[in-house]
């Protein structure tokens, strides 16, 4: 979502680097770039305006640090108003003291208000916080099934009694359900309408009123740009929010409605709905959204990410098959399917610093790099994944594997080359220094040695060779994820 205005801010940083110091003479242009990226993101205007002013009264008022460049410090200033627009600080969920915690949500048709029912629902039951779904929308054709649906998918009850009971009668009774049943958090799925009206506020308001939630939170779609603060501050005013989801943050709009809904409804952004899937729920940060929008990654989450996934015992086996060169395909297939649940390849790799400046193109590239593999490796017979040597001695095993998989004998020659490499690549790792990179521990005399040549930053082969001979040009105009 923030791929171009992160773009557009770096293209101001590079205009600072170089300068011995903030001025208010080069300090106006890069407030020119900043103002104009914000306005094409859509933020809302008013909030842009303000947050020019901070930021050029906090870089005019500031004295540049020993050893820090201008435009690092300027990038810090932009950083910290970013994080005080988008509220500081994770406001978290509310849990009442004594159960069951009420959530109601509501919002508009169209912004995915009982996907992000069934999402909260299992980001609390992965807190340990068992759920009761209760299903009040009796306007929309299969809402009660839609919820139902997705309640079976991950595993939490859904309280429902048709579309003829009034709505408040239904969030009434589900209340009392959870509390004779135990439940921990009850979440109210309500109806929406195609725009604000009376009836739907009044409608609300009753069910509020009814069951006295300790939580109102309102689904935005954060593709509808700066109107998403506009109407978190028109229900915050109307019946009273506690704090907004923003869902579709994925999707290819400007990311406006995450800079603007704080400021201007003065409601926080509590979570954020990343895909489609169910699992794709993540709680707000201000700081890691600010870090992603100034192209600094997000390391905290993607470790959160890795977490939920992976089981430290099973990490360190592989840490150990890894760098004893013992990793094999049945352990590379295993990793494949532990990234696919952690999200898109895409996803994951805008988490890592440094790595937005992949193109979406290389990004697909990727993925389908990836699906190639993973194809071919199917085919394989246990024995082959154990052991790729015996596919890189028997063409007639590869033939196999490449008529199995739907690819050529080339295509898995490629696999099975690249993947020994690879382990090679590892195990020189595991020895304390990396293969071709002379200066690496142990190796730099070696490489320095070899043939009375100089040590080369290059690289040197993946066996470690001190050949210098260099790759063919063809491999470097390759995008992607062309190789393991």
């Amino acid at each position: 979502m923030f791929d171009a205005l992160a773009d557009r801010l770096e293209a101001t940083w590079k205009k600072l680097r170089g300068q011995d110091k903030i001025s208010h003479s080069n300090v106006q242009e890069a407030l020119r770039d900043v103002r104009r990226a914000l306005l094409e993101a859509d933020v809302n205007l008013q909030v842009v305006k303000d947050f020019i002013n901070d930021v050029e009264t906090k870089a005019l008022g500031s004295e540049v640090i020993a050893g820090v460049q201008p435009d690092q410090q300027f990038i810090k200033i932009v950083y910290d108003e970013l994080v005080k627009v988008m509220g500081e600080v994770n406001v978290p969920l509310a849990q009442a003291e004594q159960a069951p915690t009420i959530v109601l949500m509501a919002g508009l048709q169209g912004t995915g208000k009982t996907t992000a029912t069934a999402k909260l629902a299992l980001h609390l039951l992965k807190s340990n916080r068992n759920c009761l779904m209760v299903a009040t929308d009796v306007y929309r054709p299969a809402a009660i099934d839609q919820l139902v649906m997705l309640g079976k998918q991950i595993n939490v009850p859904v309280f429902s009694l048709g579309t003829d009971i009034n709505p408040v009668e239904i969030a009434r009774q589900g209340v009392e359900h959870a509390r004779s049943e135990s439940i921990d958090t009850v979440i109210i799925d309500t109806a929406g309408r195609l725009q604000i009206d009376q009836e739907m506020m009044a409608e609300l308001a009753r069910i509020k009123e009814t069951v006295q939630p300790h939580e109102t939170l309102l689904v935005v779609d954060a593709m509808t740009g700066q109107e998403a603060a506009t109407l978190t501050r028109t229900f915050h005013e109307e019946i009273g929010i506690t704090g907004a989801i923003l869902t579709k943050l994925d999707g290819d709009s400007r990311g406006g409605a995450a800079l603007s809904v704080r400021q201007i409804s003065g409601a926080p952004i509590k979570f954020v709905g990343v895909g489609e899937k169910v699992e794709a729920l993540q709680p707000f940060y201000p700081d890691r959204m600010a870090s992603r929008i100034l192209g600094m990654g997000d390391v905290l989450t993607l470790v959160e990410k890795a977490q939920e996934e992976i089981d430290l015992a099973d990490a360190e086996k592989m840490q150990e098959k890894i760098l004893s060169a013992k990793f094999d395909f049945t352990d590379f297939l295993k990793q494949m399917r532990l990234l696919k649940n952690m999200g898109s390849l895409g996803g994951i790799i805008k988490l890592i610093p440094g790595m937005n400046k992949l193109t979406d193109d290389q990004l697909k590239q990727g993925e389908t790099q990836l699906k190639r593999c993973e194809a071919m490796i199917n085919s394989m017979t246990p024995q082959e994944r154990r052991d790729p040597d015996i596919l890189a001695s028997s063409p007639s095993r590869r033939r196999r594997v490449a008529a199995g998989a739907g690819y050529k004998e080339a295509d898995v020659s490629k696999l099975v080359s690249d993947f020994q490499r690879m382990r090679g690549l590892m195990q020189q790792m595991g020895k304390g220094g990396l293969p071709g990179m002379p200066g690496m521990f142990g190796g730099m005399n070696n490489y320095a040695t070899a043939g009375n040549r100089p040590a080369s930053p290059g690289w040197r082969g993946y066996t470690g060779g001190a050949s210098t001979k260099k790759k063919p040009k063809k491999d470097k105009k390759k995008k992607g994820f062309g190789t393991l």
